[in-house]
């Protein structure tokens, strides 16, 4: 069985037992979190929502809160002496997904 969740403005198939990263979400290491957004089960049979699945959900667990790789913006206008560097580090949260259910 599969499902189609959102979050944080973005759609990712996940099955149970598989680990994603995803836009931070509040809570610690261990904690365990229920994602409502369900847009699609799959499996056997399929359920499509309008836009979500009533009464399905999954439940994950935080395996860990951490920082993407530096990426570098650098703005530069030619023959102006203008510019700019900067680093920025996007935050994210790795789930470990325990159950689906619906």
């Amino acid at each position: 069985m599969y499902a189609v969740i959102k979050t944080g403005g973005k759609q990712y198939r996940v099955s149970e037992g598989d680990r994603l990263r995803v836009e931070k979400l509040e809570g610690a290491k261990g904690d365990t979190i229920e994602l409502a957004d369900v847009l699609m089960l799959g499996g056997d049979r399929v359920a499509i929502g309008t836009p979500n699945v009533a009464g399905a959900k999954v439940s994950a667990e935080i395996v860990g809160q951490g920082l993407d790789k530096k990426v570098i913006v650098f703005k530069m206008r030619r023959r102006k002496r203008y510019r700019r560097k900067n680093g920025h580090r996007q935050p994210f949260t790795e789930l470990r997904v325990t159950s689906i259910s619906g």
